[in-house]
Parts: C-alpha cells; structure tokens; sequence
C-alpha cells in the first residue's frame, strides 16, 4: 500500500475498532461509470453499541440515472472472530456474505438481498498511475485525528482507483470496465450530527492532468451544544495539491447546504476554490446510520451528482473542471427526510 508522504500512521487502512463498546466503523467503494450516469456503492461497517453485542453490516447500493430510485439494501449479523485480517498488502472483511480485499490491488465478491432482490458484485481494483492517487488524510493535526475532538475521523486511503468486473442487480448484469472511483475509511464514536461530503475524480485530457476534489461541511456535538459549520476542502490537480484545512477560520469558509445541493467557497494561504455539487433530479438512496447511543441519523447518499470546481491558486492560472454525473455526494442529518419514507 502506497504510503504518501504523511507517514504510515496516518494512512494506515487498518481498523480501529478495539473491541469496546461505543465505537462505529465504516469502509466504503465506489465505481463510477465514466461514460453513463451510473455507480455501484459498497460499504462494510463495524458497529458497537454501548449496550449490547457488537455488529457487522454490509451495504450495496446501485445508482441508474435511467432508474427512477436507487437499488439498494442491507445485511447484520453479530460481529465474529475473524470477521477482520490484516497483512502487509491490505485488509480483509468479511461482512455478511460480502467480501473486501481492501489494498491498492483489491477486489470485492459476494451478495446481498435488495429491495428489487438478490444482487451480486464481483469487482477488482487498481489504483490510477497519477500522483492523485496518493493517501488523502483530511485531518492533518494529530490532535484532531487521535483526540476525542471531533467523534468522527476520515480517512481516504485510496483516492483514484480503477474497477472491473460486474455487478447483478435484479437479474441485469452490469458489465464494469475501466470505472473510475475511490476507497474510503471512517471512524468514531458516534456519526457527526450533521456533514456535507463530496468527493470527485477528474479524468485526464489531452491538456489536463487528472484532479480530484474532497471536502466536507460540518456540525459536531461539544458536551450538549453544537459547534459552527466547519467546512475542509482538498484539491488535487496532478503533482500539485491545494489545501483548504483550517478548519476554524471561519471567515474565510462559506457553506450552504439545501436538500440536494451543497456549495463551498473556501479562501486560504493556497489561494481560493469554489465548489458546486448539485444531485438534484439524481437518484438518492436515504439510510439509516445507527449511533452507538441508539439515535439513528439520516444518511442522503447520491453518486451522479453534478460537479463545477473553480480554482484560482496564490500562484499559477485558474483552473475549472466539471462533471456532468461523477460525484460523490452525501448529507448527514438528524431527522428523517419525508421524500424518504423506506429508509435502508
């Protein structure tokens, strides 16, 4: 696994779950296709109440621009011994009856019962050749990545991978070639009370080197109150990386989060980006995120959002980069969505 230039502690795709209560866990993958507006969702997650045994759950979710709703569901047993192996070159889950060989070279097989019925995946994975590819740690101060501030930590380990294989999703079989997407990696205590996050990829052109785009807006619980909406955004474009990461310089973030839509604008030593991110009239599964306290929190999951990115670097041209259905979108809240009434 490729380290990146912050250290292996700080990209390392290992689980944190330490088998104390109190304690939620999530890998995710997402392909999306590059030619039609079309994504395969997949996410393997520890869950540990306070009271009570701890879980596993496996998660799929297929997104069809051309399907009205997203195909989705998922599946809990009770976490067993084994259920996580670590080696030198990855992790292995085995969530339910879905399988992640989660490394730079990975793949993930098995099945999961859907709203639709039986759906099956059979996917590998290489990481991209660009310097994008690279471990993306959100949280560079150490006190926010191992202090109890915030609950929840992410990482992506993986941001550029391509996929192959195919996915069976109420007896069609989607062909998968060459997609494009990303692996990810959270943890915490509980899930933040209310997020924004986006993530993109950018293919190279003939006059572009590939870019990518992560970043989220956020509120966190502090005791019985709730912190401003901090927002963090990181931008790739080749060799070169612009960092928005002050997370409590206010003045120089601006979010506004609506139902399907989220934009940012983020002012910093690295220079100024906007970004857009649109799912409106986009296929949206709602899911249920469980706390280890017992709250359920609301999970508005899209991957064919619009993108717009507006880059003006402290040094070097503007750039912008768009796509018409490659991101990654998702709003966290704490009450239930009544556009949502089957919530996975």
């Amino acid at each position: 696994m490729p380290l990146g230039e912050r250290g292996e502690a700080q990209t390392s795709n290992g689980l944190r779950y330490a088998g104390r209560p109190g304690h939620v866990e999530s890998y995710f993958l997402r392909a999306n296709d590059p030619t039609r507006p079309r994504a395969v969702w997949l996410k393997a997650t520890v869950f540990a109440p306070v009271h009570g045994d701890a879980q596993i759950e496996s998660w799929l979710v297929y997104f069809d621009g051309e399907r009205p709703a997203p195909v989705g569901g998922h599946e809990t047993t009770r976490l067993r011994l084994g259920a996580f192996t670590e080696a030198a070159d990855g992790v292995r889950v085995s969530a339910c009856r879905m399988v992640l060989d989660l490394g730079a070279h990975g793949r993930a097989t098995g099945e999961i019962e859907t709203n639709v019925g039986a759906a099956r995946v059979d996917l590998s994975w290489e990481p991209s050749t660009s310097p994008v590819a690279e471990p993306l740690v959100m949280l560079r101060s150490r006190v926010l990545r191992e202090g109890p501030f915030p609950r929840s930590k992410l990482l992506t380990p993986f941001p550029s991978l391509r996929f192959s294989g195919a996915i069976e999703v109420g007896g069609e079989r989607i062909e998968v070639a060459d997609w494009s997407g990303m692996q990810g990696h959270n943890w915490g205590r509980e899930h933040a009370f209310e997020y924004a996050w986006g993530q993109c990829l950018f293919p190279a052109t003939a006059i572009e080197p590939e870019a990518m785009l992560e970043g989220f807006s956020a509120r966190v619980r502090v005791g019985q109150a709730l912190t401003p909406r901090v927002s963090c955004l990181v931008v790739r474009s080749g060799e070169h990386t612009l960092r928005f990461d002050r997370l409590f310089d206010l003045w120089r973030q601006d979010a506004a989060l609506s139902k399907d839509r989220w934009t940012l604008t983020m002012t910093g030593i690295d220079g100024e980006a906007r970004l857009e991110m649109d799912a409106t009239d986009r296929p949206v599964a709602c899911l249920g995120y469980r706390n280890p306290d017992g709250r359920l929190s609301y999970c508005l999951n899209s991957k064919l959002a619009r993108v717009r990115l507006m880059v003006q670097p402290r040094r070097g041209a503007a750039f912008a980069r768009e796509s018409a259905h490659g991101g990654a979108l998702e709003f966290l809240q704490s009450h239930p969505d009544a556009r949502f009434p089957d919530v996975l």
